[in-house]
């Protein structure tokens, strides 16, 4: 694909056009670095998927030339394809003390630990791979120990941003270095990728701050228990819940297994405090008067197996939510979980509990971990940068990006709004995008993992029309039929289905017996034949396409 060992090149695997499983690359002479590797989860049409990874043919293709991995803070958007990844390009693996410990989580579940070759870094780090000389600055987010990431190549500085805001009032001392930020585009930057998220939001996001005095101000005025739901990963929204736990003089329960995870990890390193004695197991919550207790717990996204989710239903063990209690949820819904998320809010009322949800002003218990425009723009203005591509977003997203970044001074035409596999190359200073690689989505179904094209369509086809089995007893040894076939459907049409299988009884008959008369008896044949003949005749009948398979049952 290269035809030039100094063009330096850019492009994404994930990301683009969509929210979830962000990956990018940089590419200089014979190194390639990798920028995250990241998951998102299934819709409704991609039956039993679990996970959704990039496609990364292209880096596997390459793997001599792939140098490392640097993750720039631990969502699972940009931490959740990584075992997968390094099954396949085992390179070492740069990432903040906080992001490690998840990491490790992850690959101990996979059992590649041992194999994994994990560097922490922090702000202050430096490394050289190749002719890159890597570093980093802190920026803000909702989790711990986010960077942003520079590139100096002797073509140019290219800086990626990772997931930001500009919270200057923090929860924690998770501050962005604006100072460092300044220096870098003082210097000059090349290129810059920068995250879209919030580009259709105007003004600057709300601080964290706002999150705490409002929880604080709930927890004192509730009558009973309060149950706490966030992303497990907010450990400065958890932060404060402990906070207001301590201010009220609750003990603190913590309910689903990443919620317990995370915590773990945030308190041995350093980024979580909580009081000696507050912590309770959840079969103790019912041994304390009720108001007394507060509750941390996953599910605010609606998943159906998380905590929130099974205590809507007074399905989890130990514990139950009763009248009076109040239950907040502390973060918006991502796009597409809204209906999961609203029905669980209707069984809560159902149980009879106070429920305070909604993002932003409209509960006060959730500010978004993404800069929105004017937090875009000052970073724009910071970065000062020749050529801009606007990065992890929807394309409605990225398009606002290119709009915000033309009015603070990136000049028309210097903005590539990128597809995953597309390819910015740059030489002598300037940026074309001629070229591509194969990108797409990666399945992750169980332990298998692949495309799934003929897996998906086969379980559509199921969903939508059924099955229906034939069963066709043979003789092993003169190859003849021993009795009528016998028809099994599921989900196709009820068993008693008596005129259609007189005519599918006949069909497959005759279609044996011409194959006999024809000379071309053979079992994947007549497999196929009797499959073409059956679903000819079903559609015909019913107007129905289901999955049709024949077995031949020899005796």
């Amino acid at each position: 694909m290269r035809t030039k060992d100094n063009v330096l090149s850019v492009f994404a695997l994930g990301g683009l056009h969509e929210i979830g499983k962000n990956m990018y690359a940089i590419e200089y002479g014979n190194d390639i670095v990798i920028i995250d590797c990241g998951n998102k989860f299934p819709d409704e049409s991609l039956l039993g998927i679990d996970l959704i990874i990039p496609d990364i043919s292209y880096l596997i293709e390459n793997k001599d030339r792939v140098r490392a991995l640097i993750v720039t803070h631990g969502h699972e958007d940009h931490i959740g394809g990584v075992p997968f990844f390094l099954k396949e390009v085992n390179v070492p693996v740069y990432a903040t003390s906080f992001t490690l410990g998840l990491l490790e989580i992850k690959l101990k579940e996979h059992r590649f630990l041992r194999e994994s070759e994990l560097i922490e870094i922090n702000s202050d780090s430096e490394t050289q791979i190749g002719e890159m000389n890597i570093s980093f600055f802190k920026v803000a987010h909702s989790i711990p120990d986010c960077l942003g990431i520079v590139f100096d190549t002797p073509d140019g500085t290219i800086v990626h941003t990772g997931d930001f805001k500009f919270d200057l009032t923090p929860a924690t001392d998770e501050r962005p270095d604006i100072h460092k930020m300044a220096d870098i585009g003082n210097k000059g930057v090349l290129l810059l990728l920068s995250e879209s998220t919030n580009a259709e939001r105007p003004g600057y996001t709300p601080s964290e701050k706002m999150v705490g005095k409002n929880l604080e101000q709930t927890f004192i005025k509730a009558k009973r228990k309060v149950i706490v739901s966030t992303f497990a990963s907010n450990v400065s929204r958890i932060q404060q819940v402990v906070h207001a736990a301590q201010k009220t003089e609750r003990k603190l329960a913590l309910l689903g297994r990443s919620m317990v995870n995370v915590a773990k990890v945030a308190m041995e390193r350093g980024y979580l405090t909580v009081p000696e004695g507050m912590l309770i197991e959840p079969r103790d919550i019912n041994k304390l008067p009720p108001e007394m207790v507060a509750i941390l717990c996953t599910g605010s996204q609606g998943e159906t197996m998380a905590a929130l989710s099974r205590l809507s239903t007074g399905n989890f063990r130990d514990v139950e939510i009763l009248p009076e209690d109040t239950v907040i949820l502390a973060a918006g819904p991502i796009p597409g979980n809204e209906k999961n998320v609203t029905s669980i809010v209707d069984n809560l009322y159902k149980l009879g509990a106070h429920v305070i949800y909604g993002s932003g002003s409209s509960s006060g218990m959730h500010v978004s971990g993404h800069g929105y425009q004017e937090d875009l723009r000052l970073m724009l203005t910071l970065m000062k940068p020749k050529y801009f591509i606007p990065i992890h977003g929807e394309y409605r997203m990225l398009h606002h990006h290119r709009m915000l970044a033309e009015s603070v001074g990136v000049e028309e035409g210097n903005t590539f709004i990128l597809k995953n596999g597309d390819i910015v190359d740059i030489e002598n200073s300037i940026a074309r995008s001629t070229r591509t690689i194969p990108s797409g989505n990666t399945y992750v179904d169980g332990v298998d993992v692949g495309d799934m094209e003929f897996v998906l369509r086969d379980r559509k086809q199921i969903s939508e029309d059924g099955m229906l089995m034939i069963i066709i007893p043979m003789n092993k040894q003169e190859e003849k039929v021993l009795a009528d076939p016998e028809f099994i459907s599921r989900g196709f049409v009820d068993q008693n289905f008596s005129e259609l299988r007189k005519g599918m009884d006949r069909i497959t008959i005759e279609t044996i017996n011409e194959l006999h008369q024809a000379n071309r008896f053979s079992r994947n044949v007549m497999k196929k034949q009797i499959k073409r003949a059956i679903a000819q005749y079903v559609k015909e009948h019913t107007r129905k396409e289901p999955m049709i398979v024949p077995i031949l049952l020899e005796i």
